[in-house]
């Protein structure tokens, strides 16, 4: 079971783990289940910066904010959100060509201009939230985001073959299903306020995997990287407004 975490940690973080836990057999597929704990741990993280600074500038509290989440997560899901706009634009409804876009380096206007948009987006709502408003926001935001990658698996089938994410699809249902289960109960104990950020959370799945479906059959690496940040932007949205 530890070798699961620390692949998730691994994966989804910077956080040093050893190499050798991603050359075990099934590793990754039991890290799935480890995915909203991760996610739990980059809030915790973020929470405890915004802590720290707490009587910063809030405008420079909340650069310092956003610049440590992309570095804590080493942008992982904001290149698999820029290669999704660029596909979902550029592949112009055909499913081969969006999945050949998606494997191209190379992130054009859609995918430059969708990273610029989501990180104004999470700047400004940190920076619209009273400071204590804010820890619960930043711990909720990635727990959320990385829960919704567990679900995601759950339920919409994985059309890459050979992709990075094609092992996980083997992850156990009742592991997944349970840590899904722990994450609704530690968001309903929050209160009222985080329990309408979950319900956006849903509409925001439902909207990509309908989107998945259609163009795609499924998802890929890329839509689950979109999938994250559009999570994470409307989790902290829904708590600002």
């Amino acid at each position: 079971m530890i070798d699961g975490l620390l692949v998730a940690l691994g994966f989804l973080t910077r956080i040093p783990v050893p190499a050798g836990v991603f050359a075990r057999e099934g590793a990754q597929a039991r890290s799935l289940p480890w995915y909203p704990l991760v996610g739990l741990v980059v809030g915790i993280v973020l929470a405890s910066l915004a802590w720290a600074l707490q009587h910063s500038p809030p405008l420079l509290l909340a650069a310092l904010v956003v610049a440590a989440w992309a570095w804590l997560t080493g942008g992982l899901h904001l290149d698999g959100l820029a290669d999704t706009a660029d596909a979902w634009i550029g592949g112009m409804g055909d499913r081969e060509r969006t999945l050949a876009i998606m494997k191209d380096p190379r992130s054009g206007p859609a995918g430059v201009t969708a990273l610029v948009l989501v990180l104004l987006l999470k700047f400004a709502a940190i920076a619209s939230l009273p400071g204590p408003a804010q820890w619960p926001a930043l711990v909720l935001a990635p727990l959320l985001g990385r829960a919704a990658l567990t679900a995601a698996f759950l339920s919409t089938p994985y059309v890459r073959t050979g992709g990075m994410g094609a092992p996980l699809a083997g992850a156990s249902r009742l592991a997944c299903g349970l840590a899904l289960l722990a994450t609704l109960a530690l968001v309903a104990c929050v209160g009222r306020r985080a329990v309408i950020a979950l319900l956006v959370v849903f509409a925001v799945f439902w909207l990509w995997r309908r989107a998945c479906m259609r163009r795609l059959g499924g998802m890929t690496g890329d839509t689950c990287g979109a999938l994250a940040e559009a999570v994470e932007v409307a989790v902290l949205v829904a708590l600002a407004l």
